[in-house]
């Protein structure tokens, strides 16, 4: 994703914050690519920190008037595909400069209506089998991202309503993805 500023992209609805932006930003980019997508990891900058810092790159990338707080997203190299993500996050280490983080993943989510028919007792392999093989799932893109005071805000897509008007938004739809990014700022 080449990085932009929040906020000054047409095609991302306007939002109350600058991570909520962020978040819909980089989903909104995400979907670009279409469906059935690797991990992908994300660098949330101040965009007006940037423009000071690297003005030749600021100007490249447009960033010409910088409000007070706006976040631009700065993708990173792919993710390992053999590791397990919990263990490659706990690998990272953020240089001061990155205010927070962002992920995109596609997982399989069930309703919770189908909570009391989930096997007990199996391993992981075997329970991703069982919700992969499940009438009622949903494939979905979740977007989460922290920023190193706590903050955070996901943004959750159905493959079935793929569309910009349909993505849901929140601080705490996905809590254990935004928990494992802030550990990359312990």
């Amino acid at each position: 994703m080449p990085a932009t500023p929040t906020g000054n992209d047409p095609a991302v609805p306007p939002a109350a914050n600058p991570l909520t932006r962020a978040v819909l930003e980089i989903d909104s980019y995400a979907g670009t690519l279409g469906w059935d997508q690797p991990i992908r990891l994300f660098a949330l900058v101040d965009t007006a920190a940037l423009a000071a810092t690297e003005p030749t790159l600021a100007e490249q990338l447009g960033l010409t008037d910088p409000q007070p707080g706006e976040l631009t997203p700065i993708e990173q190299e792919e993710l390992p595909a053999d590791a397990p993500l919990d263990e490659f996050l706990g690998t990272i280490a953020w240089p001061d400069a990155v205010a927070g983080c962002a992920l995109v993943a596609e997982r399989l989510m069930l309703p919770p209506s189908a909570e009391a028919a989930v096997p007990r007792d199996i391993g992981e392999k075997e329970l991703a089998d069982w919700v992969a093989a499940h009438p009622e799932r949903q494939e979905v893109r979740l977007t989460v991202a922290v920023l190193r005071d706590g903050r955070r805000e996901s943004a959750v897509r159905l493959r079935e309503r793929d569309s910009e008007q349909e993505v849901l938004t929140g601080a705490g739809l996905v809590p254990g993805m935004a928990e494992a990014l802030l550990a990359t700022f312990s």
